[in-house]
């Protein structure tokens, strides 16, 4: 994947990296640091606001064993703590989900309650190119991460459509 040119008088940056997203379930250990690293991956961001995952099947996946093995991968980490729904958030989609009376891990979508929480609570604060250019230019393919399978059921989707949405960038989903 390569950098996207952009005119110079839109950014300081020279050029924007490309997006990918990526869950954790359906994935095992070995399975979810190949896709990382055939998806060129070299930044990858952490949008959990708990950094667990509960039982050993996706231990990998627990914060500091994540941050060592992406260390030995060459990809840099960051925890955006920022990006994380809120607990009332996270409430707005636990309701809908017993509403539906679907499971969190069987969910394909995100509820519309949820969505408009999101944008108007986390991504309307969220300056895009703030956060490209403070990666210093050093990025050609930034993961973003959280734990659902489905990419349109979860938050990672939201954030990598603003970024698509504002620079024109095309947004990959690894799945299992």
């Amino acid at each position: 994947m390569n950098q996207i040119e952009v005119p110079a008088a839109k950014t300081k940056t020279k050029h924007l990296p490309a997006i990918v997203t990526i869950g954790v379930y359906g994935f095992d250990e070995a399975t979810f640091f190949q896709a990382l690293r055939d998806a060129g991956v070299d930044t990858f961001c952490d949008i959990r606001r708990r950094r667990g995952v509960r039982g050993s099947r996706y231990a990998f996946a627990n914060s500091i064993r994540l941050q060592a093995r992406l260390a030995e991968l060459g990809i840099q980490y960051h925890h955006l703590l920022e990006l994380a729904p809120t607990a009332q958030i996270r409430d707005r989609q636990k309701t809908a989900d017993k509403t539906a009376a679907i499971s969190k891990r069987k969910r394909t979508s995100l509820d519309q309650s949820f969505i408009q929480a999101y944008e108007e609570e986390i991504l309307s604060g969220f300056n895009a190119m703030s956060f490209l250019e403070g990666l210093g230019g050093q990025s050609s393919v930034i993961a973003f991460f959280c734990v659902e399978r489905e990419p349109s059921a979860c938050h990672r989707s939201l954030v990598a459509g603003k970024l698509a949405e504002e620079y024109g960038l095309e947004v990959r989903h690894l799945v299992p």
